[in-house]
């Protein structure tokens, strides 16, 4: 028998809509193919220790900023939760720090994830964007397979399963 080609879904939280689209795809995945499902947000202080070296920041200003980007994570990651449980999907939720990145390819390898899923490029969003960034990073780097979510119909498809 063929073993399923992923059965551990990780999906990589920021708060964009782009982002909360792939987390409405992650959890119809989880709960059609019964996944183990994890939702991960990065708090970038990798980005804000540079513009705290590059004098953008003062170290107050990254301190505040920092704890911004921690209390967006975590009403990010409830909602997803929330989401979650609405399609009774079990999900786990973490939070961590550093490059965006990194933590993402760290949570998938200690997770053992067999997939990656990201949101899509938001249309307003600038190609240098760090976002984009992040997910070439990842695209590159990662040892399972990455899915980028570009499914317009992806709300319609969360409310029906």
């Amino acid at each position: 028998m063929i073993k399923g080609l992923f059965s551990n879904i990780i999906v990589a939280v920021s708060g964009s809509d782009a982002s909360i689209l792939a987390a409405k795809y992650a959890i119809v995945m989880a709960k059609l193919y019964h996944c183990r499902l994890s939702a991960v947000y990065v708090i970038d202080t990798a980005t804000i220790r540079q513009l705290t070296l590059s004098k953008i920041f003062i170290q107050e200003e990254s301190q505040e900023y920092e704890k911004s980007l921690e209390a967006n994570g975590e009403r990010y990651l409830s909602f997803v939760e929330e989401l979650a449980r609405a399609k009774g999907v079990k999900i786990e939720r973490e939070m961590r720090r550093g490059a965006v990145y990194t933590e993402i390819l760290g949570a998938a390898d200690e997770r053992k994830s067999d997939l990656i899923l990201l949101g899509g490029w938001e249309k307003d969003r600038n190609a240098r964007d760090i976002i984009t960034h992040a997910h070439r990073e990842i695209m590159i780097s990662a040892k399972c397979s990455v899915l980028i979510v570009k499914e317009p119909s992806i709300d319609l498809i969360y409310k029906q399963a």
